[in-house]
């Protein structure tokens, strides 16, 4: 199970620990956003200080129709005590969780500054919880 808090702009940030593949990890405070389909986005500042390779240019729609194109790197996260190799889109917006970190998650959120957020580990397809 993680645990964050909702902030005083009462957006769900959660902590990710990133870094270059096969080295030490950073940790970001990064919002929940599950209209971004993809795993993370991060300011192309924290990608360069990290060193994360390059992997691919991608298209995308935002949330107003428009269609921008993202620079993908691989990067390695802890998520949920379990490392991972995930895409992070360079973005000039603070650090983003979107729903393919979150995915087979339940999100809880008390909506209040200073709320808990919590993600906890679906078992199985039914949705059934630990």
């Amino acid at each position: 199970m993680m645990f964050g808090v909702v902030n005083s702009d009462c957006e769900a940030i959660i902590k990710v620990a990133v870094g270059h593949i096969g080295s030490s990890k950073i940790t970001v405070d990064a919002v929940i956003d599950t209209g971004f389909t993809s795993f993370l986005s991060l300011p192309l500042s924290i990608i360069t200080n990290l060193g994360l390779l390059w992997h691919y240019r991608d298209i995308d729609t935002l949330g107003d129709g428009s269609e921008v194109v993202f620079e993908i790197y691989k990067a390695s996260v802890i998520w949920d005590g379990i490392e991972q190799i995930v895409d992070v889109a360079a973005s000039d917006a603070d650090p983003l969780v979107g729903m393919g970190l979150l995915y087979g998650f339940k999100i809880q959120i008390e909506a209040v500054e200073g709320g808990r957020v919590t993600l906890k580990k679906l078992l199985s397809p039914d949705h059934k919880t630990l």
